[in-house]
């Protein structure tokens, strides 16, 4: 299945939950996303985590079961015919993920493994490899080289913000442009670029009131795609609520981003 955002002469859009929560929950947004997207004549693929590897303490909430996750994102594949995404965090996941999914994403953390990139490219899916918040976007060509080296060019590359001290992120807008140069759509992560981690709390903080201005920004310098986490309710989400969009305000936002991307073309 294929993310045909080049026809459209859009953006395309990766958004839903942080994590697989439930059935009900994933079908529910991608519903309500689909209409939306569907409307503005924006491509959508589906994005939740089957299992979240990465967590600030040991008693975070991590998924429900791997195989009961993946088989509900087969399933939003299967019942609205849109692509989806996921992130893997070891090798072994690779083949496994790939059995239910059309997107493999390489975690921001892990955009080095080089074991972990050649087993997703191995696979034939998409890999989708966010940059590490410690990585100049000059860097990445060769994060990317190594999926094309291991026999797969389906790549896309995704800024997510670069650590400014110990509790902040900041996007540099001239990333874009330079890491489409390396030939691969350029995706910009909205939600995570304002996450604020490693709280004293151990809960990672957030600021979801910059998001249309982050939005904003990435569409105005010519990115390929957009990624944002939503949530009917962030406040009782189990991972990221507090970067998090809230559903009901994704409409509007795109609307606005779709006005943007009319102006620049």
């Amino acid at each position: 299945m294929e993310i045909n955002y080049l026809k459209t002469g859009n953006f395309f859009l990766m958004a839903g939950p942080c994590v697989i929560e439930g059935e009900t929950m994933a079908l529910d947004i991608a519903e309500q996303v689909m209409r939306i997207t569907e409307k503005l004549n924006i491509p959508y693929v589906f994005k939740g985590s089957y299992r979240k590897a990465n967590r600030s303490r040991i008693d975070s909430f991590t998924g429900i079961g791997d195989e009961k996750a993946l088989k509900i994102l087969r399933k939003v594949k299967e019942t609205f015919e849109i692509p989806v995404v996921t992130d893997i965090h070891e090798t072994m996941e690779a083949e496994m993920a790939a059995e239910y999914v059309d997107v493999l994403q390489i975690p921001a953390f892990l955009c080095r493994q080089t074991d972990l990139l050649v087993a997703a490219a191995k696979t034939g899916k998409i890999v989708n490899i966010k940059k590490g918040q410690f990585l100049s976007p000059e860097a990445m060509q060769f994060t990317a080289q190594k999926v094309v080296d291991a026999g797969n060019e389906n790549v896309m590359l995704t800024e997510r913000g670069t650590s400014f001290g110990y509790y902040d992120l900041i996007v540099d807008y001239r990333g874009i442009p330079t890491m489409q140069q390396f030939g691969f759509p350029v995706i910009l992560d909205i939600t995570h670029s304002l996450q604020q981690p490693n709280q004293t709390s151990g809960i990672t903080g957030g600021l979801p009131t910059m998001i249309e201005t982050v939005a904003k920004a990435g569409i105005a310098v010519g990115a390929d795609g957009l990624f944002i986490e939503t949530h009917p309710h962030p406040e009782v989400a189990k991972s990221d609520g507090a970067n998090m969009l809230k559903l009901d305000l994704l409409e509007a936002l795109l609307i606005k981003l779709v006005k943007i991307r009319e102006a620049i073309l």
